[in-house]
């Protein structure tokens, strides 16, 4: 099986059928940092959502899954169904909302705030039936010898399942065993049958089958940089919990500055944290905010927090190039050094409450240049999270090979045909790459891409893509003989 190819084990339960791709990479990779697994799948009603994790703990693996399930949550779309219907004045109530009328969108959230009130007071928004009265069990799989203890919270709404093994025994066996489990608890919850026709896959990372594009990358995509990438994770999962947050008193970090050299990444990485949050993707460019006219630039960035602050679903907004939006242009008189100044300073004010004003938003800003920016506009409360997105190193870039060539793979291969010789070898792609950024790695990619296709539309055919094309292809764009 070449590296290119990871190998996976299909099976089949309670009519679902399930793929474990690269399972003892996927074990290994759980001794360093935990892996999650399913985060995208869907699920039987009532059960809304699955987070499985593989981690270590000492001389063991853990395997935990968290099942959420529930009623229909009440969030402000389902408010404003119920609050409009069907009638002709909620139909026109309904378009003036998607025209963008304030005066009617407050209107209606106002009555559908309160009908949420009534709802949790009287105990709708609680399940009921089973689910609500189950107690602590124990499920296991005899073959292999796992047990995982259930435990139930939140009035039946929360069921974790929890399994160990002894670190230098787990294998693919033990995998399959815990998921099978996890499928187990889903139908218990949701009811024989419930599964049938399903496809989960169970991976470290997700290969789409579709071209990827930006707009769609996920961290799982994302190669060599696994300490961002954790701390990314961390913020996403505060992000998803707010019960967690108010709980313990703890806010979720509120803005985060991505600093690097040009072509790491920083911008992929903010979209691929709006998709794991599940957040729409708002970026505003320096054309945006300032303004050629006396007073333009301040009104323009007064405006984007003032519409910030009435987004109501999951937002994260990115401020791209940072430094040449708010950078302090020192104590020059000219009119230029002022809208920078009074932009910077309206900046900070807006992110003093931002978090407080509208939960649904974060901020992320990047830029090449970090000493451009005013310390005290980036200071923690406004930026809690400063991440370094350096340059990529030797194993980070063999990562990123893995991972692009993965992708084109699942997009583009057929029956017949492949588009890679199975003589890959990340690792001295990853060698000799060095200096070069994710975005040189894509760019060799796309130069031997093309040098195929125009082989084949000439109608003399083209071989694979072989090794030593690959590594010819990051030479030339070295400039290196």
């Amino acid at each position: 099986m070449s590296e290119a190819r990871p190998g996976s084990e299909t099976f089949e339960y309670a009519g679902a059928t399930v793929e474990i791709v690269d399972a003892v990479t996927l074990l290994a990779a759980a001794r360093v940092n935990p892996v999650e697994l399913l985060r995208r799948s869907t699920w039987p009603s009532p059960v809304q959502r699955v987070d499985m994790t593989v981690s270590a703990n000492g001389e063991n693996h853990v395997f935990t899954a968290r099942i959420s399930a529930g009623a229909e949550p009440m969030s402000t779309e389902r408010m404003r169904k119920i609050v409009l219907g069907q009638d002709p004045i909620g139909l026109l109530l309904s378009k003036r909302i998607a025209a963008g009328d304030p005066v009617a969108t407050r209107i209606v959230d106002g009555v559908g705030t309160a009908a949420a009130a009534a709802y949790r007071k009287l105990g709708l928004d609680r399940p009921t039936g089973p689910a609500a009265e189950r107690e602590p069990g124990v499920l296991a799989d005899a073959v292999v010898g796992l047990q995982a203890t259930v435990t139930y919270e939140e009035s039946g709404t929360v069921a974790r399942l929890e399994a160990r093994m002894p670190r230098d025994e787990a294998g693919a066996g033990h995998l399959r065993a815990f998921v099978t489990l996890t499928l187990q608890a889903v139908l218990e919850i949701s009811g024989p049958d419930t599964l049938t026709g399903r496809h989960y896959v169970v991976s470290r990372e997700t290969v789409s089958k579709t071209p990827m594009t930006t707009q769609a990358v996920t961290l799982d995509m994302v190669g060599g940089l696994a300490g961002v990438v954790s701390e990314l994770r961390q913020v996403a999962v505060s992000f998803r919990h707010p019960e967690a947050m108010a709980r313990w008193g703890a806010r979720r970090p509120q803005g985060i500055l991505m600093y690097g050299p040009p072509g790491t990444g920083k911008t992929m990485l903010s979209r691929a944290l709006a998709n794991e949050i599940g957040a729409d993707f708002r970026e505003i460019r320096t054309p945006e905010i300032l303004d050629k006219w006396l007073g333009g630039s301040e009104r323009n960035i007064k405006q984007i927090f003032r519409d910030a602050r009435r987004y109501r679903v999951p937002t994260l907004m990115l401020f791209d190039e940072f430094d040449s939006i708010v950078s302090y242009a020192g104590a020059g008189g000219d009119a230029a050094s002022q809208a920078l100044n009074a932009v910077a300073g309206i900046f900070k004010q807006e992110m003093n409450d931002l978090i407080e004003a509208n939960p649904n938003v974060l901020v992320v800003a990047t830029t090449n240049f970090p000493h451009r920016v005013d310390e005290s506009l980036i200071r923690s409360g406004r930026f809690d999270i400063k991440v370094s997105v350096p340059k990529p190193d030797e194993t980070a870039r063999s990562e990123i090979f893995r991972k692009m060539v993965r992708a084109l793979i699942a997009v583009h291969e057929t029956p017949g045909f492949r588009m890679f010789a199975e003589d890959l070898d990340f690792g001295a792609l990853g060698v000799a790459a060095t200096g070069m950024t994710g975005a040189d790695i894509k760019e060799v990619l796309r130069r031997v891409q093309l040098t195929k296709a125009m082989q084949d539309a000439r109608g003399g055919g083209a071989d694979p893509i072989s090794q030593q094309e690959l590594l010819t292809a990051v030479r030339e764009l070295r400039g290196t003989p």
